[in-house]
């Protein structure tokens, strides 16, 4: 089954046991999908194909208790993180580590995921070797910057997200959500259970699309990216949006297909921290 077909399936499960309506949901993607252009980005098609699946279902964020799940998981994981960090050589470091390792609350890539998944991912994170120039690169970059622009990804990451922003200057942090639910991306009651509104600003991007496409996104985040001069993006829908723009980006993310896999020249499952235009590759231990 292509993983388009099976995601809008799994997010019709979510909302209701009713085999004629999950039916219905897949003979309407099918057809919808013989219209779109296959050539877009993965989530300009997904963007289309969960619009239908909420105007089909009734229901306007089928991964609201997912979400909500994660969000208390990632809460009370965390909080014992703050000491690793704390304790850490370089918070700085130990922080990225673990932004990255909240990149495996995906839902849209793995609808089923254990405490276990994440913990395991945590543990893996915090011994993988890398390159420490790159963490020094981000660090000199994060000193010259004026205005720093944070892309969130998932809620639950979102939390973990907390983590690498309390270790950045605040005064000159934004964190941007999306403008509406899809699938289990963070929103701004996300932001509001992470703690991050009492933090730093936190704007919506005007967009229910899983990434920044910037057409999509309001005028006044399109604006707030364009003044930018160093942007946080988080997640491989953001990273598949934005890798073609002529910004300062570092692209934090764990790569979870085949077609980003080949593009950053690594395997599925590795933990990456790239600027735009330079790879820094977090090896599997």
């Amino acid at each position: 089954m292509p993983c388009f077909i099976r995601q809008a399936l799994d997010s019709a499960r979510l909302v209701t046991n009713d085999e004629m309506v999950h039916e219905q949901v897949i003979r309407y993607v099918l057809k919808l999908a013989t219209d779109l252009d296959m050539s877009q980005s993965p989530p300009a098609i997904g963007w289309w194909i969960h619009r239908l699946i909420r105007e089909l279902t009734g229901n306007d964020d089928p991964y609201r208790e997912s979400k909500k799940r994660f969000n208390c998981l990632a809460l009370e994981i965390c909080n014992e993180l703050e000491d690793t960090i704390g304790s850490s050589e370089d918070p700085l470091e130990t922080a990225i580590r673990l932004a990255i390792a909240g990149n495996i609350i995906d839902l849209g890539v793995k609808t089923l995921l254990a405490e276990s998944d994440i913990e395991k991912i945590i543990t893996d994170c915090l011994k993988v070797d890398f390159d420490k120039s790159a963490i020094e690169e981000f660090r000199n970059a994060v000193k010259r910057a004026e205005r720093i622009l944070y892309l969130t990804d998932n809620a639950g990451e979102i939390v973990f997200d907390k983590l690498l922003i309390e270790q950045l200057p605040l005064e000159k942090v934004t964190v941007a959500v999306r403008g509406k639910p899809v699938i289990n991306d963070a929103t701004m009651e996300d932001a509001e259970f992470a703690g991050l509104r009492e933090l730093v600003e936190v704007i919506d991007n005007g967009s229910d699309a899983p990434g920044t496409i910037l057409e999509a996104c309001s005028e006044d985040f399109r604006h707030r990216f364009e003044q930018s001069d160093l942007i946080i993006s988080k997640g491989q829908g953001n990273y598949e949006t934005l890798s073609d723009k002529q910004k300062d980006i570092f692209f934090v993310l764990k790569v979870k297909c085949p077609v980003i896999a080949r593009n950053l020249g690594c395997e599925v499952g590795e933990m990456i921290f790239k600027r735009a235009n330079n790879t820094t590759i977090f090896q599997k231990g």
